[in-house]
């Protein structure tokens, strides 16, 4: 029977590195670059995992460097003037799309290359939500060049040897509504920051003598904590003014 070729694909270079090490221990590795130089490939043969027991499995162990994909805005409301701020904020009128990063086209092309000679995709990315998405990404990559890969997810909390492998033995299955809620929550952070980036630059524009600065950003997170800061020194301020008065 023929062996089970499988690409392992981590969240960053030193733990596809640590996971080829442990999965790979005291059998011969080769190592070799591919289109993305930051990302090597290693290989090795081993028996399957307890599932699959019978059968031989060849391995190919690589990584991503974080996100592959980006978003923006679908023509035309990419463009500044092309609508009102308010229209970025309705899925009816505006559209936002998903393209790999151009910063990372070598790395996709990488994947594609490995996963068209993969039965097995296996994803080693970071046990949370935001690992649960990059993994998603790769497997919209992987898949679009081989739609038939078997899809696993290895569940571990450190690349220690014993965790490793213990992932490699008991494989579970990604779970795409994880993936989906940070999909989700991308977009609304972009909508909500160009949205509002937008409204504020051309409301200030040319208003204010003392106002330099051509855009005036709006972070949907970083706007909240802004506030959280501002309140906490205006409670400070308080209690000195007290402290001073008593």
């Amino acid at each position: 029977m023929a062996p089970i070729r499988a690409l392992h694909v981590a969240e960053k270079p030193s733990v596809a590195k640590k996971v080829a090490e442990h999965l790979g221990k005291g059998v011969q590795t080769t190592t070799r670059s591919g289109p993305s130089q930051y990302n090597r490939l290693f290989e090795f043969e081993t028996a399957g995992p307890p599932s699959h027991a019978q059968r031989r499995v060849k391995h190919v162990v690589t990584s991503v460097t974080g996100h592959l994909m980006q978003t923006e805005f679908a023509e035309p409301h990419n463009k500044w003037h092309a609508c009102a701020p308010r229209d970025l904020l309705r899925e009816d009128v505006s559209r936002v799309e998903w393209s790999v990063a151009d910063d990372k086209l070598p790395l996709k092309r990488q994947l594609e290359a490995e996963a068209r000679n993969a039965d097995w995709l296996v994803l080693w990315l970071d046990c949370d939500r935001e690992g649960e998405a990059i993994a998603y990404e790769v497997v919209d990559v992987c898949s679009a060049a081989k739609p038939n890969l078997d899809l696993w997810r290895a569940k571990f909390s450190s690349v220690d040897h014993a965790s490793v492998v213990g992932a490699w033995r008991a494989l579970l299955r990604p779970d795409k509504r994880k993936a989906d809620a940070v999909a989700a929550r991308s977009e609304l952070d972009l909508r909500a920051g160009a949205a509002f980036t937008r409204f504020q630059t051309f409301r200030i524009d040319g208003r204010y003598d003392d106002v330099t600065t051509k855009v005036v950003s709006y972070g949907p997170c970083q706007f909240p904590t802004l506030g959280f800061i501002v309140a906490r020194q205006l409670e400070i301020d308080l209690a000195r003014v007290r402290a001073r008065l008593s």
